[in-house]
């Protein structure tokens, strides 16, 4: 069953299916090797990669599996990175969430804005049980994104990941159902036991 790949608002933000256009932005994101220090792929070398995952969106989306969706900032228009929902089970109501984000919108909020609004848009449309992501034990900035968002952290995968003969720890979180917060701004709140 296809899983048409929704358009959302937020505030700053406005996240919207991928189009061939986006495949320059996107392969800049990609190339840059400290963008990606901690993501579980080496940097892109070659721009028909960006082609490829504009092709691979749509795939996702037609095959009911999961959802990409690219970020624009309303003030500027500029494309700042992309947020993914994945792995989506209907049966199980299960999905994983993802993001990445240029490094000129880092620290300014984007990606808890980002992934909220996708969250908000799974939790209402889809029915969802939980939401899983997973980070590597380096990236304290990303765990703090999802612990704003209300996500808890239940383990750790050891030596999950090997890039370039690097190998990392990610860790895993999950966010249920019955702790979902609408407001980021509640599930901060809830975390820190104000609410």
């Amino acid at each position: 069953m296809p899983l048409p790949t929704p358009t959302l608002h937020t505030d700053r933000l406005r996240l919207r299916p991928f189009t061939e256009a986006d495949a320059d932005a996107l392969f800049a994101l990609h190339s840059k090797a400290h963008v990606l220090r901690y993501w579980d792929s080496p940097p892109w070398g070659d721009r028909a990669r960006a082609e490829r995952f504009v092709v691979t969106c749509r795939q996702l989306a037609d095959e009911g599996t999961g959802a990409r969706l690219a970020i624009d900032r309303v003030s500027d228009g500029a494309f700042i990175g992309w947020c993914s929902f994945a792995r989506w089970n209907p049966d199980f109501r299960s999905a994983g969430l993802g993001y990445i984000l240029d490094d000129a919108a880092w620290g300014q909020g984007y990606a808890t804005e980002a992934a909220h609004a996708v969250l908000r848009w799974a939790y209402e449309t889809l029915d969802l049980n939980r939401v899983q992501a997973e980070v590597d034990t380096r990236n304290a900035a990303s765990a703090r994104v999802l612990e704003k968002l209300g996500f808890l952290r239940e383990g750790t995968m050891r030596e999950d990941c090997v890039v370039n003969g690097d190998v990392s720890d990610s860790w895993v979180y999950g966010l249920l159902r019955r702790d979902w917060r609408p407001s980021p701004e509640k599930a901060l709140a809830a975390r820190e036991g104000r609410c």
